[in-house]
């Protein structure tokens, strides 16, 4: 299987870290945040990546260069404007010619992937999305699936009286490359737009509960927990071993 790993993003609430650098160039245990996704990726096997970018698109390129370093191979995608989530992976569409796997650049997970995987092929979506718990989800996509796991609502960074779930999209997406005849050209968001418009036309839209260790380090508070939980062994696989 294929995977793209959404990196593009300004990271504006980690501000002055990122003044500098990409989000995903956030150094986290001596690391480059997205270092970690690309571990994950390689550890399930999935070692063809493509890699969306827009700010200081170089930085990432320098450091990861054609990935085989890191045991996978990169093929890199750059927005000359922003583009949005769904708008970048668009991009790499020809690259993504089959049922693929999208992260991204700047989660830090061990989330089995290959649970959710599995899940999508059983079902036969056309996306599948890994939900996660979280106790304050207003920053989140927050979302509820009726017994077979097809998402029925999806709120996307809910004001507190709009909250009915702690229940949130993880960022982690199985999709069927059908999913790119839903997409135009231009900007185009996967949680304000695409997903709302999958469950319009009642398109198999599905969500599978994601066990494991994930935090996003969208703000420096959280940036801080996360060194805090791998310095406490929360993450379950030993990182420096995969490499």
């Amino acid at each position: 299987m294929k995977a793209v790993i959404m990196a593009g993003g300004l990271g504006t609430r980690l501000r002055p870290l990122t003044d500098n650098m990409p989000k995903p160039m956030v150094p986290i245990h001596g690391r480059p945040a997205m270092e970690y996704a690309v571990m994950l990726l390689k550890r399930h096997g999935i070692t063809d990546i493509a890699v969306t970018l827009c700010y200081h698109p170089k930085m990432i390129m320098n450091y990861f260069g054609d990935g085989s370093r890191f045991g996978v191979r990169f093929e890199y995608f750059i927005e000359k404007e922003p583009l949005g989530t769904a708008g970048s992976v668009k991009q790499a569409q020809e690259f993504l010619d089959e049922t693929f796997l999208a992260i991204s650049g700047d989660g830090i997970t061990d989330i089995h992937l290959g649970k959710i995987i599995n899940f999508h092929q059983k079902k036969q979506a056309m996306v599948t999305m890994a939900l996660t718990w979280v106790e304050d989800p207003t920053q989140f996509g927050i979302v509820i699936t009726d017994e077979d796991g097809r998402i029925r609502r999806f709120i996307e960074k809910p004001k507190p009286e709009q909250v009915f779930t702690n229940t949130i999209n993880a960022g982690i997406y199985v999709i069927e490359p059908d999913v790119f005849t839903y997409i135009p050209d231009g900007f185009y968001d996967f949680s304000k737009q695409l997903f709302p418009r999958l469950m319009s036309e009642n398109l198999p839209l599905y969500g599978v509960q994601a066990k494991g260790y994930w935090k996003d380090i969208g703000t420096i508070e959280q940036y801080n927990q996360v060194h805090i939980d791998i310095k406490n062994g929360k993450l379950s696989h030993d990182y420096k071993e995969a490499m």
